[in-house]
């Protein structure tokens, strides 16, 4: 049977069943015995029949099929859940044969069996459910479907939804053998918002032969990408947002110990790696021990991360770095071996492969703002929580007796020294902070991506620019340099490419260095002006 003689009879089936003035059809068990077995041809056929028929059990057997609990006892069809046998036509129960086979479906037929229980949840109750229903009609269009499209429009109440019918139903139309079908669908899915509907122009453009017909496709094309235009914007200026939080968390905690102590920290990003880790090893004893309340792992997690990393921070400060004042080219040396000598330890641990955190259920899904703008839940509540980081750090350095002493060192160590302060313990808190800053970063990258050995290399270059253009120990210059780099890098990515944004980048941030050495924010105090 050919493809135009198989549309023609669903079309002739669902116009028949939908328009006739009986009421609808109950399941039979040769439609579920037609859905169930044969050709995959019959078997698409069978459910575009019974989804003109549109029962309440009809609903519910093709939800068995979707999840795998039909089987077949000779001619009978039986639905088997939780080890009972239910008829799907009369709804009593059955004895299930020893030698019942399972009901095999391939990839076509469970597409068509999703797209069927899309045309089903039309006529729900819930207005979720059928906007829900419209957009997945619209994704999947079939000619077939325009009557009950036409039913379903016809009964709906909610403008929304209704919108979304009537796109639903010009999409299955677009392909319709009359040109003239064809001109009024492409004319009403000029009004559409949905990024699907340009997929489907542009396929339509292709095999289109009416000049009329075409001409309207490239102005509903048009019009279309112009709706879908400002999502985009938005979508890269988020993503531009999301990665300046990023950066801002991985640079904050550097711009604390390289402004205090002017020390090039190359395991900045192993630090990063060690908190990330920590988030690992703590979700893995939840989901062993704690199964119950796995979506709180992550708030025992960032203590941990950040108390991990910070005493990992101030071992290497005590051990290593304070012995290495005054000699830059040693002490970046040596923290470059640091990270080597924490990436193979790491590796030893945990091996080589990158390991998967897996977000609290409260991380999934997204935010819908547009058709083509969704905000994941996770990449916000990374924005808020390294605002939050942020806000803590000022406090900390604008508030307490620490920061004071953090302050006075950064802006004059010799006086700091004759006023009675520990310069050395307040080196060995200030990189135990900047280094759990780290772990926090590190914790936070793990909700985004996978976790490996190499991970904290991504980010310490763009974490080193964002602290020099930024203003070196200035707060406020790492907030502005973060967050502008993150939006500039992400805008021109749509123009010139990732490899050619994050060169332009770079070259920009030369050339403002050249300019003006001491960054967007100088460095105040006698020890900047020497």
């Amino acid at each position: 049977m050919s493809k135009m003689k198989r549309w023609m009879l669903k079309a002739v089936w669902m116009a028949s069943a939908l328009w006739s003035l009986s009421a609808a059809q109950a399941l039979t068990m040769d439609d579920a015995r037609g859905m169930a077995v044969g050709e995959s041809d019959a078997r698409v056929e069978a459910i575009a029949k019974a989804v003109a028929q549109g029962s309440e059990k009809t609903a519910a057997y093709l939800q068995a099929l979707a999840d795998d609990v039909v089987k077949m006892a000779g001619d009978q069809v039986i639905v088997v859940r939780d080890g009972q046998g239910l008829d799907p036509v009369t709804g009593q129960a059955v004895a299930v044969p020893p030698d019942a086979e399972e009901v095999m479906l391939n990839n076509r037929l469970r597409g068509e069996i999703d797209t069927a229980l899309a045309a089903l949840k039309l006529f729900s109750p819930d207005v979720k459910l059928r906007r829900q229903a419209a957009l997945a009609l619209l994704k999947e269009p079939d000619a077939s479907r325009a009557p009950l499209l036409e039913k379903a429009l016809a009964a709906e109440k909610d403008p929304t939804v209704q919108s979304l019918v009537r796109q639903a139903r010009a999409a299955a139309l677009l392909s319709s053998e009359a040109a003239n079908d064809r001109l009024l669908a492409a004319r009403e899915l000029a009004d559409s918002q949905q990024p699907e509907t340009l997929l489907l122009l542009n396929q339509q453009l292709t095999q289109e032969q009416e000049p009329a017909v075409q001409k309207q496709i490239q102005s509903a094309l048009t019009q279309v990408q112009g709706s879908l235009r400002w999502g985009e914007r938005l979508g890269a200026m988020f993503t531009g947002l999301s990665l300046g939080s990023i950066l801002l968390l991985v640079a904050l905690g550097l711009a604390i110990t390289y402004g205090l102590m002017g020390v090039i920290n190359m395991a900045h990003g192993e630090l990063m790696m060690i908190g990330a880790y920590a988030t690992y090893v703590v979700q893995a004893l939840f989901r062993e021990h704690l199964p119950g309340v796995f979506d709180a792992y992550l708030f025992v997690a960032m203590p941990v991360a950040f108390l991990t990393a910070a005493l990992v921070g101030a071992v290497m400060e005590r051990a290593v770095l304070q012995h290495l004042y005054g000699r830059p080219l040693e002490t970046l040396l040596a923290t470059w071996g640091i990270s080597l000598v924490l990436m193979q330890g790491v590796r030893s641990l945990f091996g080589a492969q990158n390991v998967g955190v897996e977000n609290p259920s409260w991380m999934s899904g997204s935010l819908q703002l547009l058709p083509n703008l969704q905000l994941p839940w996770n990449r916000l509540l990374i924005i808020a929580f390294a605002l939050a980081v942020l806000v803590g750090v000022a406090l900390l350095i604008g508030k307490t007796r620490v920061g004071l002493f953090v302050r006075g060192v950064t802006q004059n160590r010799p006086m700091a020294s004759c006023m009675g302060v520990n310069t050395a313990r307040i080196d060995t808190y200030a990189f135990a902070l900047g280094s759990g800053i780290a772990g926090l970063a590190g914790c936070a990258l793990s909700q985004v991506g996978n976790v490996g050995p190499d991970l904290g290399q991504s980010y310490i270059v763009d974490a080193f620019m964002v602290v020099v253009l930024g203003g070196v120990g200035q707060l406020a210059g790492t907030v502005y340099a973060a967050l502008g780099l993150g939006l500039v890098n992400k805008l021109l990515e749509g123009w010139t490419g990732a490899v050619l944004a994050k060169i332009a980048v770079l070259v920009f941030i030369i050339i403002f260095i050249q300019k003006r050495p001491q960054g967007i924010f100088a460095m105040k105090g006698r020890s900047a002006e020497a």
